[in-house]
């Protein structure tokens, strides 16, 4: 059978994180934050002292990123009437891509930490997004994270 000469949109893939993404090697700049569900979720309810801290992220220009699965599960949850302000918050924010590297790394995340801690496939992908980006991710429940090489943003680094 001949292959179409389409581009297929699985074949669209990032070839090298963008820009922003990942610090150089000995730099000590913060080169980008990695929202988790929980974070997001106290952004668009407008709780303090989360939204101050966001606020102060973005006037530093310090990146914030967001996956497929936070999106999911915010518009899993949705009110009605939120839609317009999610909408906005998510395309204002940069969007860590989903990849078989990924992918990867979060099935070794689960073999390692599944039957001991509980963790969620959603919470494995969202922990190997952050880890191979480079991002800092923040959360506001460690204990969903006992990965070893994802690191954390905390808000007084801000």
């Amino acid at each position: 059978m001949a292959r179409t000469t389409r581009t297929r949109q699985h074949e669209r893939v990032r070839e090298k994180a963008p820009a922003g993404y990942q610090a150089q090697a000995g730099e000590r700049t913060l080169s980008g934050v990695l929202l988790d569900t929980d974070v997001i979720v106290e952004i668009l309810r407008d709780r303090d002292p989360v939204c101050r801290v966001a606020l102060q992220l973005h006037r530093r220009g310090v990146g914030t990123y967001v996956t497929a699965i936070s999106c999911a599960e915010v518009f899993a949850g949705l009110r009605r009437g939120e839609e317009q302000l999610t909408e906005a918050f998510f395309e204002a924010r940069g969007e860590v891509v989903l990849d078989g590297r990924t992918g990867r790394r979060a099935g070794e995340y689960l073999a390692a930490y599944g039957r001991t801690h509980g963790l969620e496939i959603a919470d494995a992908l969202v922990a190997a997004a952050a880890s191979t980006s480079g991002l800092r991710l923040w959360t506001l429940n460690r204990r969903h994270y006992p990965m070893k090489d994802v690191r954390f943003w905390e808000p007084d680094e801000a």
